[in-house]
């Protein structure tokens, strides 16, 4: 992805278009229309509702209840407000409608629409002398429900839409540009380019993508990230526009804005992700297409089969209510809130889906791969063990050895001056560094002849040395030997890191009935001590890249649904396998062509909270399915006047009663979504810090 910059119009524009067509993803064919915002559903409403009100006094049973005397001229009341109701609360429906039928795909909208059309005309008609009874009051009534159970539906979808409203919002409006002659202006952010420098102070929001050139901070990146700690920076250390800078000063290099940079990045991933349909989206579209025709043709039937026993008016009423029943709006929010929050709960705790499909196949998989190095390991050497020559302390040792290394690049040097950093030891300094071709480094150090290198520097390994040398090399390990004045003092013991997180990681996803198979190019010896440290029994090691994914394909043969871990460079061919692909700890680089999902962090547990995501996300989808066809089966031949002669009748309020409320059940079931969420998150919050 390239940078462009934006002015500042496109960025609005960009966030605009972006919001809707997110929102308008989400919601599914319920949000079709652009009149579906929550505010403008909120004033149908409540205007709806207070026209309501007289009509249901004046022209419901409500009325004898209420002892109320005549009013006059209250037929032309109750006419001209339900016709303020049907053609005010009533347009988005018939809009829905037009749009509906237009597509050729007539739905939920289609329905409501055809309910109060046909109310509307049939109580006009009573009006003007028809024998028969008039519907103004369930005419009205369905309307202000319908509006409501509308209005209720898209707040939900607007509150999981705005998981990804917010990830915009994080950017500063205004950013402080150092400009060429050393001055300070502060510039909307949507005017920085790259190569900019900017300046961000203590406890202030970054602005952009960048790298530090100057000064020293920690920065919270849990918001962008879910990075719990505060991860500290220095010069060269990449930033993420939209994070906090901690207690220093930050002077930052801009390399990425607008729709490259990363939460850009973000945004447009989230959004596809909402826009692909899934498996059970489409038959949720199904389903509603059928039950419109089934509605249909159930409400035709009905009408004929009491038009031959009883008067025309309880006919029309059996086949209006079984109209106004059958409104699947549960059906169409059932999958597209699921949806839209799992996305944004994911992207919230840096799992970014960049394929619904994928997401909705990882509760298939059975079989998880890892890639060894730089995944369930750092990817750096460390100091793992280290043997001493009697009279020496590992201070001493390490102080030496450090003070020699201290100007290496070599990856060996590096581990052992971390070492020492880390253990807040004081380095002497050394005088005459020269490198040992092939074998080490040697140096003056206090007077002192130092040399750190690979044991060949020996002439003969000293007795204390034998058995940990023997070990080492059974377990694949690097191994540094510290001469001093010809002497062998000590020995170091170095390897590949394993993260701390990934012996949980490996342990809840085998408790959840999955099969851990490691995958390295690495050498036997070390890959076998790797996997009895995190409890793996199935390893595959010396694997070229090209034979990762061979092995892929062989498991898939096998009969497994295969999920590849792996950092997404080396790792694409088997990523793309894979039939789950997972790039971990991309950081700021999103776009991995080559996953179906990106993790931000480096932290494999974030693997598990993908399966268990993924595994509640369809368990809710499939409640909600249910929940909204169990409904239509009970409630339309209760509305067809099933059970009437025993005396059981649905009037059609209270039936699109009935519908609103399985609507606000779905929507309630879908939100769950989040609380469950919540709580497994806490629990690996706590487990980071």
């Amino acid at each position: 992805m390239h940078p462009h910059p934006h002015n500042h119009h496109q960025h609005q524009a960009h966030r605009m278009v972006h919001t809707h067509a997110t929102a308008h993803a989400a919601a599914g064919p319920a949000a079709a229309h652009a009149g579906h915002a929550p505010a403008l559903l909120r004033r149908r409403f409540w205007l709806s509702l207070v026209a309501t009100l007289p009509v249901v006094l004046l022209a419901s049973p409500l009325r004898h209840v209420l002892r109320l005397g005549a009013v006059p001229g209250e037929t032309i009341i109750v006419v001209v407000l339900s016709a303020f109701v049907y053609g005010y609360g009533g347009t988005i429906f018939l809009e829905g409608a037009r749009d509906e039928l237009r597509a050729h795909r007539p739905g939920m909208m289609t329905l409501v629409a055809l309910a109060i059309t046909v109310a509307l005309l049939y109580s006009l008609a009573t009006t003007l002398g028809l024998p028969g009874e008039p519907f103004y009051w369930e005419l009205t009534t369905l309307v202000v429900v319908m509006l409501l159970g509308h209005w209720l539906e898209m707040r939900a979808v607007g509150r999981a839409q705005q998981a990804v409203t917010a990830l915009a919002s994080l950017l500063p409006a205004t950013a402080e540009r150092v400009e060429p002659d050393g001055s300070v202006h502060e510039v909307p952010v949507t005017s920085l380019q790259p190569g900019d420098i900017v300046l961000v102070r203590p406890g202030g929001r970054i602005p952009a993508d960048g790298i530090v050139v100057d000064g020293e901070s920690e920065v919270n990146e849990a918001a962008v990230t879910g990075e719990s700690r505060p991860v500290p920076k220095h010069p060269a250390s990449p930033v993420i526009g939209g994070t906090i800078n901690g207690s220093g000063l930050l002077r930052i290099r801009v390399t990425r804005v607008g729709q490259a940079s990363f939460l850009g990045q973000v945004m447009q991933l989230v959004a596809q992700a909402q826009q692909e349909r899934t498996q059970l989206q489409a038959l949720a579209d199904r389903v509603a297409f059928w039950l419109t025709l089934i509605a249909v043709i159930a409400s035709g039937g009905t009408f004929a089969v009491w038009l031959a026993v009883s008067p025309l008016v309880t006919a029309v009423s059996r086949a209006v209510t079984v109209l106004v029943i059958a409104c699947p709006h549960a059906l169409g929010l059932a999958i597209p809130l699921v949806v839209a929050l799992s996305s944004g709960l994911a992207a919230r705790q840096g799992v970014l889906i960049r394929s619904r499909q994928a997401f909705e196949r990882a509760r298939l998989v059975d079989t998880v791969v890892f890639d060894k190095t730089g995944t369930l390991t750092r990817g750096q050497f460390a100091v793992a063990e280290r043997a001493l020559a009697p009279g020496w302390s590992e201070e001493q040792a390490i102080a030496l050895a450090a003070a020699v290394e201290a100007g290496s690049e070599h990856p060996i040097a590096q581990a052992i001056v971390r070492r020492a950093a880390e253990r807040g030891i004081q380095l002497p300094s050394a005088e005459g560094v020269t490198a040992l071709p092939g074998r080490g480094v040697a140096a003056r150090v206090n007077g002192h002849q130092v040399v750190v290198g690979r044991p060949t520097l020996l002439a003969q390994v000293p007795a204390w040395l034998e058995s940990a040398l023997a070990t080492w090399a059974e377990r694949g390990m690097t191994v540094a030997v510290l001469v001093v004045d010809a002497q062998p003092a000590a020995a170091f013991a170095l390897a590949d890191e394993i993260r701390p997180e990934s012996r949980e990681a490996v342990e809840r996803l085998q408790a959840m009935g999955l099969q851990v198979v490691m995958l390295t190019g690495d050498s036997w010896a070390v890959a076998r001590t790797v996997a009895t440290a995190l409890g793996i029994t199935q390893v595959y090691a010396e694997v070229m890249p090209q034979e990762k994914h061979e092995i892929i394909r062989q498991l898939q043969r096998d009969g497994h649904v295969v999920a590849m871990v792996g950092d997404g460079i080396n790792d694409a061919p088997a990523l793309i396998a894979a039939d789950l692909g997972v790039a971990i700890g991309a950081g700021t680089d999103v776009a991995v062509e080559s996953a179906d999902i990106v993790l931000v962090r480096d932290d494999p547990r974030d693997v598990v909270s993908l399966f268990e995501l993924s595994r509640r996300t369809y368990r809710k989808m499939v409640e909600n399915l249910g929940w909204a066809l169990a409904y239509n089966v009970v409630a339309i031949p209760l509305a067809a006047g099933v059970l009437a002669p025993v005396g059981v009748v649905l009037p059609p309020a209270v039936g699109a009663l009935l519908m609103s409320l399985s609507t606000i059940i779905v929507a309630l079931n879908a939100l769950t979504l989040r609380v469950g969420h919540h709580h497994a998150h806490e629990g690996h919050g706590a487990a980071n810090s």
